[in-house]
């Protein structure tokens, strides 16, 4: 008897009974930009580099809800289907607003999608929008639903003066999932690989995360993010040279730059999918919102291969084609840059105060 490698058995390809793709997809990312420079500013003195340029942060009226209504609005927008058909709607996110209330009922409500339909919340660090995605997949390829909708939303968290602090951003991105025939982009198979990996944690009742430092990197970050993308290519029996594009989790810039380096993809493959460096890791929303952003710029017939990664720690890789509908349906919402592009600096000062840092009472 032999040892089998995760290489070795095609029954771990996740594969749904019936073919389903993305029907609609939608990004919202706010507008309020923090400079990392700003941080170095206030912390270190402007001493030292900085991981980003800037990042996103929401507004004094924005949290996990109200951006993952804009995001289903414009996934809605694009797949142009009567939301009472949806019979799913699920929100991954790190920072749901209630501790003892679920997101998904209000953004279902302010879709049109009650009262018919299943709602929940997700959890699984960064990577809870992408197994949402991965249940709808089954969902509807089950032929339980007609289609399902799956959300990876994030207001990050960062301690004052941390290393997060530079990163930890807000946005993220809505997926309708429906049947193959109707899909801008097919989901031709994927894969998800986890271990009990504790290299970024937060405990109830705390209010900043901590994180293993150098140990988010090889034994947490890489060894996921490869292993998933390595075994799923394997099982598909595929290359990086057989997908037009590439997207990963940005927690920064370098993580993805190395990650595809290492499994042969080149930097134009990764161009349209990179945005950290812009926005700053949306945390549920960085692989998902990297992909909204491919998808404006692809075109029929193209190969993407998706990979999130989430602390605690796993990944979920996707491999997709994407289909004639996408030239129609692309432009009837907002492009991911377009919400990029539409930028309002902020400095430290206001930072605190949109993000409530500075207790009041």
């Amino acid at each position: 008897m032999t040892n089998k490698t995760p290489f070795d058995d095609a029954r771990n390809l996740l594969r749904s009974n019936q073919p389903v793709g993305i029907v609609g997809y939608g990004a919202y990312v706010p507008r309020y930009r923090l400079p990392a420079s700003e941080v170095a500013r206030v912390w270190t003195g402007g001493l030292g580099g900085t991981p980003i340029k800037e990042k996103a942060v929401a507004g004094l009226d924005e949290d996990v809800i109200t951006m993952s209504i804009e995001a289903a609005r414009n996934a809605l927008a694009r797949a142009q289907i009567d939301p009472t058909l949806i019979r799913a709607v699920w929100v991954g996110s790190e920072s749901h607003p209630y501790a003892v209330k679920p997101t998904s009922t209000i953004v279902a409500e302010s879709i049109g999608a009650v009262p018919n339909t299943q709602a929940a919340d997700w959890e699984f660090a960064c990577k809870a929008g992408s197994e949402a995605l991965q249940a709808s997949i089954g969902f509807v390829g089950s032929g339980m639903a007609q289609y399902a909708l799956s959300i990876g939303m994030d207001t990050a968290q960062g301690r004052p003066g941390d290393a997060l602090e530079y990163t930890a951003a807000a946005g993220g991105a809505a997926y309708l999932v429906g049947p193959e025939s109707e899909s801008l982009a097919v989901f031709q198979g994927s894969y998800s690989f986890v271990t009990d990996t504790p290299d970024f944690w937060r405990r109830a009742e705390v209010k900043y995360p901590s994180h293993g430092d150098r140990f988010t990197g090889e034994p947490a970050y890489f060894k996921h993010t490869l292993s998933a993308a390595q075994t799923l290519m394997k099982m598909m029996g595929t290359t990086a040279a057989d997908y037009t594009f590439a997207v990963f989790h940005q927690p920064n810039v370098k993580f993805p730059e190395r990650a595809a380096k290492q499994l042969g993809f080149t930097d134009g493959q990764i161009k349209y999918g990179l945005l950290a460096g812009e926005i700053g890791n949306v945390y549920a929303g960085s692989c998902l919102l990297g992909l909204t952003a491919t998808l404006d710029e692809a075109r029929p017939g193209d190969r993407i291969l998706c990979v999130s990664y989430g602390s605690g720690a796993g990944s979920d890789a996707f491999d997709i084609r994407v289909t004639d509908l996408i030239t129609e349906r692309k432009d009837r919402a907002p492009k991911t840059q377009q919400y990029i592009a539409r930028r309002t600096q902020i400095d430290y000062a206001l930072y605190t105060r949109y993000r409530g840092k500075l207790a009041t009472d």
